[in-house]
């Protein structure tokens, strides 16, 4: 399959969706079931996220490994530095190309509930940026690279002019293009525009954008990921918490506004946050596709 980055040459704009490999077997069925739904939808790529430490490792390039061979969209593994040395990201990258999987997002990670304060050695990768050197060292121009970015800043770096230094860090070493964390105000994303474009960041920056359907579990996400519940989200969903059809509604309405507002302003597309679900995913790409 390509590298997602060659789809830049031909495509002003992409849309893609993330998945995270279900953790039984009945789970990965459903999942395969969706894959095959959201395929039918013609995204550009489809990515898979990556549990700190690996322990769902094998499932998520499993997943995409059957997307490409089955369904011959691209697919994109998601690799973290949190509990692998360097000899085992090595190996896993090693793995990944023997699979034929030409996309990986690289992360830092963080750690696992059962090791909070797990800290990096010599013998780990520290930083997301030292992952994409590492890999564009060893494996040269074979895979197409992308990492992860933050509008608001991550939540270990409020400092949102010294948050953007550090994603140039991603790029100098040989990152390709940029997916943002989730955000419901646009003005942060335009404003990470300009202070990437200030210092010299000129990839594609993708907004990823996640489609509001459980307001209770958006809180507790949000909290632990730093992403800012607006003021205009609990607006409109605080009074509907308790109805899961309007809810359902109304995240599909707000988020066709924010992704036409998005591509109106220049945005070179969509990740959606898709939650392994077909809907409302499919209802929003095809209004704002």
């Amino acid at each position: 399959m390509k590298r997602i980055r060659d789809l830049f040459n031909h495509h002003e704009r992409t849309y893609s969706f993330e998945l995270f490999p279900p953790k039984t077997d009945k789970g990965f069925e459903n999942l395969l079931k969706t894959i095959a739904l959201l395929c039918e939808l013609k995204p550009d790529y489809i990515s898979c996220t990556y549990g700190a430490g690996g322990g769902n490792r094998e499932k998520t390039f499993d997943v995409v490994q059957h997307i490409e061979a089955r369904h011959h969209v691209i697919g994109m593994a998601h690799l973290t530095c949190v509990l692998n040395t360097k000899n085992d990201i090595a190996a896993i990258v090693e793995d990944i190309k023997s699979r034929g999987i030409r996309n990986i997002l690289a992360l830092r990670g963080d750690p696992p509930k059962d090791q909070p304060d797990w800290q990096p050695t010599e013998d780990n990768f520290k930083y997301s940026s030292e992952l994409v050197a590492f890999t564009r060292e060893k494996f040269g121009d074979y895979f197409g690279i992308a990492v992860a970015g933050f509008p608001e800043g991550h939540v270990l770096c409020p400092d949102r002019d010294k948050d953007a230094e550090f994603l140039k860090l991603k790029i100098d070493a040989g990152a390709d293009f940029v997916i943002t964390q989730l955000f419901f105000d646009n003005k942060d994303y335009f404003a990470y525009i300009e202070r990437l474009r200030t210092i010299g960041v000129k990839v594609r920056v993708i907004p990823g954008i996640l489609p509001i359907t459980d307001y209770r579990a958006l809180q507790r996400f949000c909290a632990v990921c730093g992403a800012t519940v607006t003021d205009e989200v609990k607006k409109i969903f605080e009074p509907l918490q308790d109805d899961q059809g309007a809810t359902l509604q109304a995240g599909t309405e707000f988020a066709i506004r924010q992704c036409q507002e998005l591509l109106g302003g220049g945005a070179p597309g969509i990740h959606f946050y898709c939650l392994n679900k077909v809907h409302p995913t499919a209802e929003i790409l095809e209004a704002v596709r």
